[in-house]
């Protein structure tokens, strides 16, 4: 199903029947890497899901987004479906775009309540070894800059497998994303929300999880075994605690 937001034509899905639902997804793929979790929810919710632009089956943006960017795109979507009072739900990357968007003095809508899965959003400190190998990519892309083709097969052997799997574009828009945290603004977070995290995740660890616990107002963590998609594999058990919360 198509929809043109922003002049961007947006591939989404509407399924399901009762109270109105929105879930977005995370980094680098689709909301069809969802569709048994939003199966299950659509049983209770009518289940409203886009594909961000630059993941899916949507185009890439102009220009690299940043958390704000992203946070207006979902804003306006909800106002072209009339979503006033959607229950929010987000993995990861969609976790930080909804953290931006509800932490907003007029965020747009008035979800009742809001589930996170392993949500992104806050940086974590660098330690030695970390700030090093940064220190010696700098140098070398200084070292390498009259030589445009080595430079660019030396920048393809770098960063994590998401990054080096994105066009130019989002690459610059994964930049925006991690350059911002979203620490200070937990606490002006008002809706009501679970979180569940995997207790081995790497990619948004357990720490980030209870951090968030801590500082948004009325929040509450639910761990489960495994990692950055424990939510997914371990999927009647989340079911239960959605059931339980929702």
């Amino acid at each position: 199903m198509g929809l043109q937001i922003d002049g961007i034509d947006i591939y989404h899905t509407v399924t399901g029947g009762g109270p109105p639902l929105l879930f977005l997804h995370g980094w680098g793929v689709g909301h069809d890497s969802y569709l048994p979790l939003i199966s299950q929810l659509a049983a209770t919710h009518t289940v409203y899901a886009p594909d961000l632009p630059g993941f899916g089956k949507s185009p890439e943006p102009n220009a690299p987004w940043d958390v704000d960017r992203y946070a207006d795109f979902t804003a306006a979507y909800c106002k072209a479906n009339g979503l006033t009072e959607p229950v929010c739900v987000g993995h990861s990357n969609g976790g930080r775009v909804l953290l931006r968007l509800l932490s907003r003095e007029e965020p747009g809508i008035k979800p009742p309540r809001m589930v996170l899965f392993s949500a992104a959003g806050l940086k974590r400190k660098r330690g030695c070894k970390v700030l090093l190998k940064v220190c010696a990519y700098k140098m070398g892309k200084v070292f390498l800059k009259p030589f445009p083709k080595l430079l660019e097969r030396y920048r393809a052997g770098k960063g994590s497998a998401d990054y080096r799997a994105a066009s130019p574009l989002m690459k610059a828009t994964m930049s925006k994303l991690l350059a911002v945290d979203l620490l200070d603004v937990l606490p002006c977070i008002k809706v009501p929300t679970l979180l569940i995290w995997g207790e081995d995740d790497t990619a948004t660890p357990l720490s980030d999880g209870r951090k968030m616990e801590k500082l948004i107002p009325d929040a509450g963590l639910a761990v489960l075994p495994g990692g950055h998609w424990a939510f997914m594999e371990r999927l009647p058990h989340t079911m239960r605690i959605l059931d339980s919360f929702l």
